[in-house]
């Protein structure tokens, strides 16, 4: 019960209706059967009247303001989603953004009520927010995160949480002392596929992880990408390449579904397909604490790409494909069977199926409702913002690894890459 409908109500059941997510959206249904309630109990006192002040008292004191820190491709993507109702309960307040045509595109495409500012901490420290959603490039990320939480703000930050582990170890410290929500916007970890692997490989149903593989390479990019921005694809200005720009979703999954690492071995070439300074080609090696292995490949350069996602365990494997999640299910457990089979050339019993889902599937939106119905009701995130320092870490990894040529034990020496991506910066060059 939140604390609206417990303040106005008790231990009265309707809370369970107040609370009801499609509430909003059908708002005269629910009020009727509102009304049926409260007078099956013979509330005297409350008229016809006060049960349409309920609901408005609802929807104004149960709505949670936010602001839009970058309006760039995902921040004014998201401000159109938030203005068009496709979040209940969450109002676009305010948005900022330094680039001059950012900020005038937001006053003439958002609502009039929406507040724009050209300077973020200004909006930070506006007192017309309840939450704010990082969207900035990735170096930004921390720095504002925690000027957010310390105004007593909420906050939903892009990926990748940052880009070296140090600064975003500090943010981590500083949302569990704010007591404010800090969520990331992992948002492929709505997907019904990813959700299904997550599930079974955690779960234990199929017995341990013994290799993981993953191909990524289906985001191809022309140098005309690269051009774009004078920032793009350099140190100074993103802080990485593929690795930092389009993988942070697989490396957060990837971490999210099969654990983390306790070695990386990886080969990071820097513009071995396009004319930039940072990585677009990357294959990197994996070891695991309990023996099993892994792949990592992407590239900015394959046509056509791949995304094929394959997890070995003891009992079969699942492979992610074409929008599609294969299980391939031994009759026995593969260490048991190998330790007892009568003949050199004997293989289990194998039977392959196509998993079911619930075919859900919200992306950004999905992250969106979950971070505003945990402000309203403490339902669970889509992804803590603490988690993000994972996926960060093996990309920092693979990262360090390549610079010098070597296996990078976890966890990470933060200081080490540091300096070493600090090299990198102070020769980085603007486009």
């Amino acid at each position: 019960m939140n604390k609206i409908t417990e303040k106005l109500f008790g231990s009265f059941d309707v809370a369970s209706v107040l609370a009801n997510p499609d509430f909003k959206e059908d708002s005269v249904r629910e009020v009727i059967i509102l009304s049926m309630q409260l007078e099956r109990r013979n509330l005297s006192g409350l008229w016809r009247v006060d049960y349409l002040l309920i609901f408005y008292y609802y929807i104004v004191m149960n709505t949670v303001k936010i602001g839009i820190i970058g309006i760039g491709n995902m921040g004014s993507s998201h401000s159109m989603n938030i203005s068009a109702g496709k979040v209940p309960q969450l109002e676009l307040a305010a948005a900022a953004d330094a680039i001059p045509e950012r900020k005038n595109w937001a006053e003439h495409n958002l609502p009039s009520g929406v507040k724009i500012f050209s300077d973020s901490r200004e909006l930070i420290h506006s007192n017309i927010c309840d939450a704010v959603l990082i969207a900035t490039p990735h170096y930004q990320h921390p720095a504002l995160t925690m000027e957010a939480l310390s105004a007593g703000l909420h906050v939903l930050c892009e990926k990748p949480a940052g880009v070296y582990t140090k600064q975003v170890r500090e943010m981590n410290d500083k949302a569990e002392k704010s007591g404010k929500v800090f969520a990331l916007m992992f948002n492929q970890r709505t997907n019904c596929l990813y959700r299904a692997m997550h599930d079974i490989v955690t779960g234990g149903s199929m017995g341990a992880l013994k290799r993981v593989s993953w191909i990524i390479t289906d985001w191809y990019r022309t140098q005309s990408y690269y051009n774009s921005g004078n920032w793009r694809a350099t140190w100074a200005g993103e802080g990485g390449g593929v690795l930092l720009n389009q993988c942070p979703h697989q490396l957060d999954l990837l971490q999210w579904i099969c654990g983390m690492p306790s070695k990386i071995r990886a080969f990071c070439h820097n513009g071995k397909w396009h004319n930039i300074e940072v990585e677009d080609d990357v294959t990197a090696y994996l070891e695991y604490p309990n023996g099993a292995t892994g792949t990592f490949i992407t590239s900015t350069a394959d046509a056509p790409g791949t995304n094929r996602f394959e997890i070995t365990l003891e009992m079969g494997k699942l492979v992610c494909e074409n929008n599609t999640l294969t299980r391939f299910l031994l009759a026995e457990n593969e260490r048991k069977f190998c330790k007892t089979a009568p003949g050199g050339f004997d293989k289990p019993e194998c039977t392959e199926s196509v998993v079911e889902t619930d075919g859900k599937n919200e992306q950004h939106i999905g992250v969106l409702k979950a971070f505003t119905r945990h402000i309203l009701y403490g339902e669970p995130l889509i992804a803590e913002g603490k988690e993000g320092i994972l996926g960060l870490t093996l990309s920092n990894g693979m990262h360090l690894s390549s610079w010098l040529d070597s296996t990078v034990d976890l966890p990470l020496d933060e200081e080490l890459f540091l300096q070493e991506l600090n090299k990198r910066r102070a020769a980085s060059r603007a486009k």
